[in-house]
């Protein structure tokens, strides 16, 4: 099949007619003030594409029946519209907005970031979302600094990757990473992990507590949540953070709240899907100082364990659906 673009229609993929993505043509948008719109390269696949095919995850899209998929992209700009300062027409971004999936895509010009001379189109569209995940909840949320110790629950993912990255280029002293498959674990060592942890088979606490000397770690970055979550709160150390950021193992945990008080921890959740335009926006540009100058230099990678063309979308969401993948997906938009 060939979904190029013609007589101002495009190809996408909406979501809400069903359990899938259904293949359409839709009229090109147009921007409108503050907005940008990005001639799609490449889009990133994330978990919360599956939670909005379920009806489970909200972030704006799901008002009507159906809307176009995906929330990560890396393309060129190929129209501004009015009060858009910063971004010119033909300047290679990478960011994060609905409807990624599809061969063009609006963009609030403050959710957008230029990509970095070494990075492709693929590689590119594997970033934002992840970047802005990790930075937000290590460095904005659980207050970070060089020196400290950090551990990753759930480090396999796409966004646990590049945290791993994230917290060693910012100076992490020490980083431990958890898998659930022993044979992933030399991929985290790959990107960095300092220690890590296969939760099926070991005690998480008990590892965290022989690799820091019985101190715990300062801060716990959590993609997993259930059952697990209680072990985090012997992993942290006293006056230690943890960052709830995914519930891919349940949003239900039994927790020792004796543990909670003695150790005086944080415990902070958070989520993008209810955030506002501003906050997204302070988010995003919080990565141009400190964040995308480590990308430029190699310190930060995405691992992408599949990249696949736009018609083998159906293919890539049962991929995702595995839990087998390690790192990205990436879908590839046609040329046209």
């Amino acid at each position: 099949m060939t979904y190029g673009v013609s007589e101002g229609m495009m190809p996408a993929l909406l979501g809400g007619a069903g359990p899938d993505w259904v293949f359409d043509r839709l009229p090109i948008p147009q921007p409108g003030p503050g907005q940008v719109l990005v001639r799609v390269r490449a889009a990133g696949l994330n978990r919360a594409d599956l939670y909005m095919l379920e009806g489970s995850y909200n972030a704006g899209a799901t008002k009507l029946n159906t809307f176009t998929a995906g929330l990560e992209l890396a393309g060129e700009v190929a129209a501004v519209g009015v009060d858009v300062g910063g971004v010119e027409i033909g300047s290679r971004v990478m960011g994060t907005t609905l409807g990624a999936l599809a061969s063009y895509a609006l963009a609030d010009h403050r959710h957008v970031l230029p990509i970095p001379a070494s990075l492709g189109w693929s590689d590119a569209a594997a970033l934002p979302v992840a970047l802005t995940t990790e930075h937000d909840a290590l460095v904005t949320q659980a207050g970070f600094s060089a020196g400290q110790s950090v551990l990753i629950v759930g480090a396999t993912s796409g966004v646990g990757m590049v945290g791993v990255q994230l917290a060693k280029a910012l100076g992490a002293a020490q980083v431990i990473a958890t898998t659930t498959t022993a044979t992933k674990a030399e991929a985290l060592r790959a990107v960095g992990a300092d220690v890590v942890v296969d939760t099926a088979q070991e005690s998480l606490a008990a590892a965290v507590a022989d690799a820091t000397g019985g101190a715990g770690v300062d801060v716990t970055l959590d993609h997993v949540g259930g059952g697990l979550f209680a072990s985090l709160l012997v992993a942290t150390k006293v006056k230690g953070t943890i960052v709830n950021i995914g519930r891919l193992a349940g949003a239900q945990s039994s927790i020792d709240l004796d543990q909670l008080s003695f150790r005086r921890l944080r415990v902070i959740g958070t989520t993008f899907s209810i955030r506002t335009s501003e906050e997204r926006a302070a988010v995003a540009g919080a990565l141009i100082p400190a964040v995308l100058p480590a990308v430029e230099a190699g310190r930060i990678r995405p691992v992408v364990d599949t990249v696949f063309k736009f018609d083998d979308a159906h293919a890539a969401a049962e991929r995702l659906r595995s839990n087998q993948l390690v790192g990205k997906l990436v879908i590839e938009m046609e040329e046209s």
